[in-house]
Protein backbone atom coordinates (compact mmCIF):
# COMPACT_ATOMS: atom_id res chain seq x y z
CA UNK A 1 0.00 0.00 0.00
CA UNK A 2 1.34 3.84 -0.96
CA UNK A 3 2.03 5.73 2.04
CA UNK A 4 -0.12 8.55 2.70
CA UNK A 5 1.80 12.01 2.05
CA UNK A 6 1.41 15.57 2.72
CA UNK A 7 0.76 18.03 0.49
CA UNK A 8 4.08 18.19 0.20
CA UNK A 9 4.58 14.93 -1.43
CA UNK A 10 6.60 13.97 1.63
CA UNK A 11 5.26 10.51 2.89
CA UNK A 12 3.89 10.38 6.57
CA UNK A 13 6.51 7.54 7.47
CA UNK A 14 9.32 9.51 5.86
CA UNK A 15 8.45 12.62 8.40
CA UNK A 16 9.81 10.21 11.19
CA UNK A 17 13.01 9.95 10.33
CA UNK A 18 13.39 13.69 8.85
CA UNK A 19 11.81 15.09 11.47
CA UNK A 20 9.57 17.66 12.33
CA UNK A 21 11.91 20.87 12.70
CA UNK A 22 13.24 20.63 9.42
CA UNK A 23 9.95 20.86 8.09
CA UNK A 24 9.21 23.92 9.83
CA UNK A 25 12.23 25.84 9.10
CA UNK A 26 14.35 24.92 12.50
CA UNK A 27 17.14 23.63 13.14
CA UNK A 28 17.43 20.88 15.69
CA UNK A 29 19.45 23.08 18.02
CA UNK A 30 16.88 25.74 17.76
CA UNK A 31 14.29 23.83 18.59
CA UNK A 32 16.12 22.50 21.82
CA UNK A 33 16.97 26.05 22.56
CA UNK A 34 13.47 27.00 22.79
CA UNK A 35 12.18 23.98 24.86
CA UNK A 36 14.99 24.88 26.61
CA UNK A 37 14.11 28.55 27.11
CA UNK A 38 10.22 26.95 28.00
CA UNK A 39 11.54 25.14 30.70
CA UNK A 40 13.28 27.93 32.59
CA UNK A 41 10.70 30.70 32.19
CA UNK A 42 8.41 27.63 33.86
CA UNK A 43 10.71 27.06 37.09
CA UNK A 44 8.22 24.30 38.30
CA UNK A 45 8.61 23.99 42.23
CA UNK A 46 6.21 20.95 42.12
CA UNK A 47 4.19 20.77 44.86
CA UNK A 48 3.54 17.26 44.97
CA UNK A 49 -0.32 18.37 43.43
CA UNK A 50 -1.79 15.34 41.49
CA UNK A 51 -5.50 16.45 39.36
CA UNK A 52 -8.77 14.63 38.58
CA UNK A 53 -11.02 16.41 36.66
CA UNK A 54 -14.04 14.66 36.55
CA UNK A 55 -15.97 16.05 33.56
CA UNK A 56 -19.59 15.53 33.30
CA UNK A 57 -19.64 15.73 29.70
CA UNK A 58 -23.02 16.83 27.86
CA UNK A 59 -23.13 20.08 30.81
CA UNK A 60 -24.18 19.20 34.67
CA UNK A 61 -27.46 20.87 35.41
CA UNK A 62 -26.04 22.97 38.40
CA UNK A 63 -29.55 24.68 38.99
CA UNK A 64 -30.64 21.31 39.46
CA UNK A 65 -27.67 19.80 42.17
CA UNK A 66 -25.58 22.43 43.59
CA UNK A 67 -27.56 26.06 43.25
CA UNK A 68 -31.06 25.32 43.37
CA UNK A 69 -33.34 28.67 43.63
CA UNK A 70 -36.18 27.12 45.29
CA UNK A 71 -38.01 31.00 45.40
CA UNK A 72 -37.82 31.24 41.72
CA UNK A 73 -41.14 31.22 39.53
CA UNK A 74 -41.81 27.27 38.92
CA UNK A 75 -40.65 27.50 35.26
CA UNK A 76 -37.13 27.88 36.58
CA UNK A 77 -37.04 26.38 39.63
CA UNK A 78 -37.80 23.06 38.97
CA UNK A 79 -38.95 19.58 40.68
CA UNK A 80 -35.67 19.23 43.27
CA UNK A 81 -35.81 20.47 46.78
CA UNK A 82 -32.11 21.66 48.49
CA UNK A 83 -31.41 19.69 51.57
CA UNK A 84 -28.68 20.72 54.34
CA UNK A 85 -25.41 19.78 54.32
CA UNK A 86 -22.62 18.91 56.73
CA UNK A 87 -21.89 22.48 56.24
CA UNK A 88 -23.96 25.01 57.93
CA UNK A 89 -26.28 27.39 55.83
CA UNK A 90 -24.65 25.24 52.62
CA UNK A 91 -27.46 23.28 50.72
CA UNK A 92 -27.51 21.38 47.68
CA UNK A 93 -30.41 18.82 46.03
CA UNK A 94 -31.96 16.27 47.63
CA UNK A 95 -30.86 13.37 45.44
CA UNK A 96 -27.39 14.39 46.36
CA UNK A 97 -27.42 13.07 50.10
CA UNK A 98 -24.25 11.22 50.34
CA UNK A 99 -22.20 14.44 48.70
CA UNK A 100 -24.06 16.65 51.24
CA UNK A 101 -22.27 14.60 53.81
CA UNK A 102 -18.97 15.62 52.47
CA UNK A 103 -19.35 18.98 51.14
CA UNK A 104 -16.97 20.13 54.33
CA UNK A 105 -13.89 18.56 51.78
CA UNK A 106 -14.47 20.53 48.86
CA UNK A 107 -15.89 24.49 47.37
CA UNK A 108 -18.45 25.62 45.25
CA UNK A 109 -17.48 28.38 42.75
CA UNK A 110 -21.39 29.56 42.23
CA UNK A 111 -20.66 32.34 39.93
CA UNK A 112 -18.51 30.59 37.33
CA UNK A 113 -19.07 31.54 33.31
CA UNK A 114 -17.87 31.63 30.01
CA UNK A 115 -19.40 33.24 26.91
CA UNK A 116 -20.12 30.06 24.81
CA UNK A 117 -22.89 27.32 25.00
CA UNK A 118 -21.96 24.99 22.27
CA UNK A 119 -20.89 21.79 23.09
CA UNK A 120 -17.73 21.48 20.76
CA UNK A 121 -16.21 24.93 21.73
CA UNK A 122 -17.41 24.80 25.57
CA UNK A 123 -15.32 21.40 26.21
CA UNK A 124 -12.69 22.83 24.41
CA UNK A 125 -12.79 25.95 26.37
CA UNK A 126 -12.96 23.89 30.01
CA UNK A 127 -10.21 21.75 28.81
CA UNK A 128 -7.70 23.84 27.63
CA UNK A 129 -8.51 27.26 29.52
CA UNK A 130 -8.53 28.60 25.78
CA UNK A 131 -11.68 29.72 23.80
CA UNK A 132 -11.16 28.57 20.27
CA UNK A 133 -10.57 30.72 17.74
CA UNK A 134 -12.19 30.84 14.67
CA UNK A 135 -12.19 27.99 12.08
CA UNK A 136 -12.57 25.35 15.44
CA UNK A 137 -14.09 22.01 14.22
CA UNK A 138 -15.80 20.28 16.60
CA UNK A 139 -16.22 17.18 14.69
CA UNK A 140 -12.74 16.13 14.51
CA UNK A 141 -11.36 14.01 16.87
CA UNK A 142 -8.70 14.69 18.04
CA UNK A 143 -8.85 18.42 18.23
CA UNK A 144 -6.99 20.32 20.05
CA UNK A 145 -6.18 24.50 19.05
CA UNK A 146 -4.54 24.39 22.65
CA UNK A 147 -3.11 21.60 24.82
CA UNK A 148 -5.48 19.79 27.67
CA UNK A 149 -4.51 20.62 31.44
CA UNK A 150 -3.27 17.54 31.17
CA UNK A 151 -0.73 18.15 28.74
CA UNK A 152 0.52 20.74 29.99
CA UNK A 153 0.82 19.26 33.21
CA UNK A 154 2.66 16.31 31.76
CA UNK A 155 5.10 18.92 30.47
CA UNK A 156 6.15 21.20 32.87
CA UNK A 157 6.15 18.38 35.50
CA UNK A 158 7.09 15.38 33.44
CA UNK A 159 6.41 11.86 35.14
CA UNK A 160 6.79 10.08 37.90
CA UNK A 161 8.01 6.93 37.87
CA UNK A 162 7.33 4.61 35.22
CA UNK A 163 3.51 5.78 35.11
CA UNK A 164 2.26 8.13 32.45
CA UNK A 165 1.77 11.62 33.53
CA UNK A 166 -1.47 11.99 31.77
CA UNK A 167 -4.32 9.68 31.48
CA UNK A 168 -7.87 10.09 30.68
CA UNK A 169 -10.46 7.44 31.30
CA UNK A 170 -12.46 5.49 30.12
CA UNK A 171 -11.13 7.19 27.01
CA UNK A 172 -9.78 10.86 25.98
CA UNK A 173 -12.07 13.05 24.77
CA UNK A 174 -11.21 15.12 21.42
CA UNK A 175 -10.21 18.05 23.64
CA UNK A 176 -7.93 15.88 25.73
CA UNK A 177 -4.77 15.93 23.44
CA UNK A 178 -1.48 18.00 23.27
CA UNK A 179 -1.87 20.55 20.41
CA UNK A 180 1.70 22.04 19.45
CA UNK A 181 3.15 20.39 23.16
CA UNK A 182 3.41 17.43 21.04
CA UNK A 183 3.11 13.50 21.48
CA UNK A 184 5.21 13.46 24.13
CA UNK A 185 2.50 15.09 26.26
CA UNK A 186 -0.46 12.76 25.01
CA UNK A 187 -1.97 11.16 27.48
CA UNK A 188 -2.58 7.40 27.89
CA UNK A 189 -6.28 6.95 26.97
CA UNK A 190 -8.11 3.69 28.34
CA UNK A 191 -9.84 2.67 25.98
CA UNK A 192 -12.06 0.64 28.13
CA UNK A 193 -14.38 1.05 30.65
CA UNK A 194 -13.06 -0.03 34.03
CA UNK A 195 -16.82 -1.35 34.88
CA UNK A 196 -16.69 -3.85 32.85
CA UNK A 197 -16.26 -7.21 34.02
CA UNK A 198 -13.38 -8.14 31.62
CA UNK A 199 -11.47 -4.39 32.16
CA UNK A 200 -7.64 -4.11 31.05
CA UNK A 201 -5.59 -2.03 29.25
CA UNK A 202 -4.23 -2.72 26.22
CA UNK A 203 -0.93 -1.36 26.47
CA UNK A 204 -0.13 -2.56 30.04
CA UNK A 205 -0.78 -6.28 29.54
CA UNK A 206 1.74 -7.53 27.06
CA UNK A 207 -0.42 -9.07 23.86
CA UNK A 208 -1.04 -12.85 24.00
CA UNK A 209 1.70 -13.58 20.70
CA UNK A 210 4.30 -12.59 23.35
CA UNK A 211 5.44 -15.38 25.86
CA UNK A 212 7.08 -14.54 29.52
CA UNK A 213 10.69 -15.17 28.07
CA UNK A 214 10.45 -13.00 24.90
CA UNK A 215 8.91 -10.19 27.28
CA UNK A 216 12.52 -9.32 28.17
CA UNK A 217 13.65 -8.71 24.83
CA UNK A 218 13.03 -5.16 24.00
CA UNK A 219 13.20 -5.47 20.10
CA UNK A 220 10.46 -8.53 20.55
CA UNK A 221 8.59 -6.85 22.54
CA UNK A 222 7.84 -3.29 21.18
CA UNK A 223 7.63 -5.37 17.77
CA UNK A 224 4.01 -6.96 18.52
CA UNK A 225 3.08 -2.91 19.64
CA UNK A 226 1.57 -0.78 17.24
CA UNK A 227 -1.20 1.83 19.38
CA UNK A 228 1.55 4.07 20.56
CA UNK A 229 3.89 4.28 17.21
CA UNK A 230 0.26 5.15 15.27
CA UNK A 231 -0.15 8.07 18.15
CA UNK A 232 3.43 8.78 16.54
CA UNK A 233 2.67 8.90 13.34
CA UNK A 234 0.01 11.47 13.83
CA UNK A 235 1.70 13.56 15.53
CA UNK A 236 4.79 12.95 13.27
CA UNK A 237 4.66 17.27 12.73
CA UNK A 238 4.52 18.07 16.29
CA UNK A 239 8.15 16.37 17.00
CA UNK A 240 11.09 15.15 16.06
CA UNK A 241 11.57 12.29 18.46
CA UNK A 242 8.36 11.00 18.66
CA UNK A 243 8.95 7.67 17.75
CA UNK A 244 11.40 7.22 20.60
CA UNK A 245 9.11 8.89 23.04
CA UNK A 246 6.34 6.30 22.42
CA UNK A 247 8.62 3.36 22.23
CA UNK A 248 10.02 4.07 25.78
CA UNK A 249 6.65 4.60 27.39
CA UNK A 250 5.00 1.69 26.00
CA UNK A 251 7.93 -0.53 27.14
CA UNK A 252 8.01 1.16 30.41
CA UNK A 253 4.23 0.51 30.92
CA UNK A 254 4.62 -3.12 29.47
CA UNK A 255 7.06 -3.50 31.90
CA UNK A 256 6.29 -1.86 35.66
CA UNK A 257 5.15 -3.97 38.00
CA UNK A 258 4.18 -0.43 39.36
CA UNK A 259 1.95 0.15 36.39
CA UNK A 260 0.42 -3.33 36.38
CA UNK A 261 -0.41 -2.41 40.01
CA UNK A 262 -2.24 0.63 39.39
CA UNK A 263 -4.61 -0.31 36.96
CA UNK A 264 -5.61 -3.65 38.35
CA UNK A 265 -9.01 -2.44 39.78
CA UNK A 266 -9.56 -5.87 40.65
CA UNK A 267 -7.26 -5.80 43.47
CA UNK A 268 -9.96 -3.34 44.85
CA UNK A 269 -12.07 -4.89 47.99
CA UNK A 270 -15.16 -5.82 46.75
CA UNK A 271 -16.67 -3.17 49.15
CA UNK A 272 -14.73 0.11 48.01
CA UNK A 273 -15.97 -0.78 44.65
CA UNK A 274 -19.47 -1.00 45.59
CA UNK A 275 -18.88 1.83 47.80
CA UNK A 276 -17.87 4.07 44.38
CA UNK A 277 -20.81 2.53 42.39
CA UNK A 278 -20.87 -0.66 40.19
CA UNK A 279 -21.36 1.64 37.13
CA UNK A 280 -18.32 3.72 34.60
CA UNK A 281 -18.52 6.85 36.83
CA UNK A 282 -18.10 5.06 39.97
CA UNK A 283 -15.40 2.59 39.07
CA UNK A 284 -13.65 5.57 36.66
CA UNK A 285 -13.16 7.34 40.10
CA UNK A 286 -11.85 4.63 42.01
CA UNK A 287 -9.31 4.09 39.04
CA UNK A 288 -8.38 7.42 38.94
CA UNK A 289 -7.70 7.81 42.53
CA UNK A 290 -6.16 4.35 42.61
CA UNK A 291 -3.76 6.09 39.41
CA UNK A 292 -2.70 9.22 41.46
CA UNK A 293 -1.73 7.09 44.06
CA UNK A 294 0.89 5.32 41.60
CA UNK A 295 1.96 8.71 40.83
CA UNK A 296 0.34 9.70 37.89
CA UNK A 297 -0.24 13.36 37.85
CA UNK A 298 -3.23 14.42 35.79
CA UNK A 299 -6.31 11.69 35.32
CA UNK A 300 -9.28 13.09 33.09
CA UNK A 301 -12.32 11.44 33.76
CA UNK A 302 -14.91 11.95 30.61
CA UNK A 303 -17.91 11.10 31.35
CA UNK A 304 -21.01 11.12 29.35
CA UNK A 305 -24.25 12.07 29.05
CA UNK A 306 -25.02 14.83 30.98
CA UNK A 307 -27.01 16.53 27.96
CA UNK A 308 -30.59 16.51 29.24
CA UNK A 309 -32.51 18.41 27.03
CA UNK A 310 -35.36 15.93 27.40
CA UNK A 311 -36.79 14.88 30.47
CA UNK A 312 -34.08 16.52 32.53
CA UNK A 313 -35.75 15.53 36.32
CA UNK A 314 -36.29 12.48 35.38
CA UNK A 315 -33.25 11.32 33.64
CA UNK A 316 -30.97 13.35 36.79
CA UNK A 317 -33.10 11.53 39.60
CA UNK A 318 -33.46 7.92 38.54
CA UNK A 319 -29.94 7.43 36.50
CA UNK A 320 -27.20 10.40 36.58
CA UNK A 321 -27.44 12.00 40.56
CA UNK A 322 -27.64 8.49 42.29
CA UNK A 323 -23.84 7.76 40.29
CA UNK A 324 -22.66 11.13 40.74
CA UNK A 325 -23.08 10.97 44.47
CA UNK A 326 -21.57 7.70 45.23
CA UNK A 327 -18.92 8.11 42.75
CA UNK A 328 -18.06 12.20 43.67
CA UNK A 329 -18.89 11.61 47.60
CA UNK A 330 -16.67 8.30 48.07
CA UNK A 331 -13.54 9.96 45.77
CA UNK A 332 -13.27 12.75 48.63
CA UNK A 333 -13.58 10.47 51.50
CA UNK A 334 -11.33 8.14 50.04
CA UNK A 335 -8.86 10.09 49.00
CA UNK A 336 -9.20 12.03 52.81
CA UNK A 337 -9.11 8.52 55.00
CA UNK A 338 -6.11 7.50 52.76
CA UNK A 339 -4.02 10.94 53.32
CA UNK A 340 -4.16 11.77 49.91
CA UNK A 341 -7.20 14.71 49.66
CA UNK A 342 -4.08 17.59 50.66
CA UNK A 343 -2.29 16.65 47.55
CA UNK A 344 -5.13 15.61 45.02
CA UNK A 345 -7.14 18.56 43.40
CA UNK A 346 -10.58 17.44 42.31
CA UNK A 347 -12.30 19.21 39.81
CA UNK A 348 -16.13 18.70 38.72
CA UNK A 349 -17.66 20.17 36.14
CA UNK A 350 -19.45 19.91 33.04
CA UNK A 351 -18.59 21.98 29.66
CA UNK A 352 -21.35 24.24 31.00
CA UNK A 353 -24.55 24.36 32.95
CA UNK A 354 -28.22 24.47 31.55
CA UNK A 355 -30.73 27.07 31.24
CA UNK A 356 -32.31 28.25 34.04
CA UNK A 357 -35.96 28.14 32.23
CA UNK A 358 -37.40 24.57 31.54
CA UNK A 359 -38.20 24.12 27.98
CA UNK A 360 -40.95 22.18 26.59
CA UNK A 361 -39.77 18.77 26.52
CA UNK A 362 -39.40 18.76 30.42
CA UNK A 363 -35.87 19.69 29.83
CA UNK A 364 -32.95 22.51 30.29
CA UNK A 365 -30.98 23.56 27.17
CA UNK A 366 -27.04 24.45 27.16
CA UNK A 367 -25.97 27.78 29.25
CA UNK A 368 -22.60 29.15 29.70
CA UNK A 369 -23.64 32.22 31.09
CA UNK A 370 -23.45 30.91 34.72
CA UNK A 371 -23.24 27.58 36.23
CA UNK A 372 -21.35 26.03 39.12
CA UNK A 373 -17.65 24.18 39.12
CA UNK A 374 -17.04 21.82 42.65
CA UNK A 375 -13.05 21.83 43.23
CA UNK A 376 -11.53 20.48 46.21
CA UNK A 377 -8.33 18.81 47.80
CA UNK A 378 -5.11 19.92 46.60
CA UNK A 379 -5.17 23.01 48.98
CA UNK A 380 -8.45 23.74 48.46
CA UNK A 381 -10.12 25.06 51.52
CA UNK A 382 -13.58 23.27 51.82
CA UNK A 383 -16.89 24.32 52.71
CA UNK A 384 -16.87 27.55 50.69
CA UNK A 385 -19.38 28.99 48.29
CA UNK A 386 -17.24 31.75 45.73
CA UNK A 387 -19.88 33.80 44.34
CA UNK A 388 -22.83 34.01 43.58
CA UNK A 389 -25.72 33.37 40.75
CA UNK A 390 -28.82 35.84 40.26
CA UNK A 391 -32.06 34.88 41.77
CA UNK A 392 -32.71 32.70 38.53
CA UNK A 393 -29.49 31.27 37.53
CA UNK A 394 -29.33 33.44 34.65
CA UNK A 395 -25.82 35.11 35.53
CA UNK A 396 -23.32 35.64 37.96
CA UNK A 397 -24.86 38.33 40.49
CA UNK A 398 -21.13 38.88 41.52
CA UNK A 399 -17.69 37.77 41.57
CA UNK A 400 -17.59 36.18 38.10
CA UNK A 401 -14.95 33.37 37.54
CA UNK A 402 -14.25 31.51 34.20
CA UNK A 403 -11.86 28.32 32.89
CA UNK A 404 -9.14 30.71 32.15
CA UNK A 405 -9.37 31.47 36.52
CA UNK A 406 -9.66 27.58 37.01
CA UNK A 407 -6.49 26.86 35.05
CA UNK A 408 -4.10 29.72 37.00
CA UNK A 409 -5.55 28.07 40.05
CA UNK A 410 -4.70 24.95 39.15
CA UNK A 411 -1.89 25.46 37.72
CA UNK A 412 -0.35 27.37 40.38
CA UNK A 413 -1.62 24.44 43.04
CA UNK A 414 0.71 21.96 41.04
CA UNK A 415 3.55 24.69 41.32
CA UNK A 416 3.54 25.30 37.93
CA UNK A 417 3.71 29.45 37.13
CA UNK A 418 0.48 30.37 35.21
CA UNK A 419 2.28 32.89 33.08
CA UNK A 420 4.74 30.17 31.74
CA UNK A 421 5.09 30.39 28.13
CA UNK A 422 5.83 27.45 25.57
CA UNK A 423 6.80 27.44 21.94
CA UNK A 424 4.96 25.77 18.95
CA UNK A 425 6.94 23.68 16.54
CA UNK A 426 7.18 27.47 14.68
CA UNK A 427 8.49 28.88 17.33
CA UNK A 428 5.22 31.22 17.99
CA UNK A 429 5.42 31.77 21.82
CA UNK A 430 1.99 30.79 23.61
CA UNK A 431 1.29 31.16 27.38
CA UNK A 432 -0.70 28.49 29.42
CA UNK A 433 -2.96 30.66 31.02
CA UNK A 434 -4.98 33.01 28.88
CA UNK A 435 -4.89 36.03 31.29
CA UNK A 436 -6.85 34.26 33.85
CA UNK A 437 -6.26 35.14 37.60
CA UNK A 438 -5.56 32.95 41.22
CA UNK A 439 -8.97 32.31 42.65
CA UNK A 440 -7.53 33.55 46.10
CA UNK A 441 -10.49 33.10 48.12
CA UNK A 442 -10.65 29.06 47.45
CA UNK A 443 -6.74 28.51 49.12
Amino acid sequence: MKPKTFCDGVARRDVLRIGAAGLFGLTLPRLLELESAAKESAAPRDTGVSVIYLFLKGGLSTIDTFDLKPEAPAEFRGDFRPIDTVVPGLQIAEHLPTVARSTDKFSLIRSFTHSNSSHGQADHYMLTGYLPRAGFNASLTPNNQQPAFGSVIARSLGPRGSVPPYVCVPDMHQSGGPAYLGASCAPLAIGADPSAPNFSVPDIVPPLGIDTARAGDRRALLAEVDRFQQSAEQEANRSARTVGVFQRRAFDLMTSPEAKRAFDIDAEPAAMRNRYGRHTLGQSCLLARRLVEAGVRCVTIDHTNWDTHDNNFITLERDLLPQLDSAMSTLFEDLEDRGMLGKTLVIVSGEFGRTPRINKNAGRDHWGPAFTVAVGGGGIVGGRVIGASDERAEKPAHTPHGPEDLAATMYHLLGVDPTTTYYTPEGRPVPIVNGGRVIRSLL
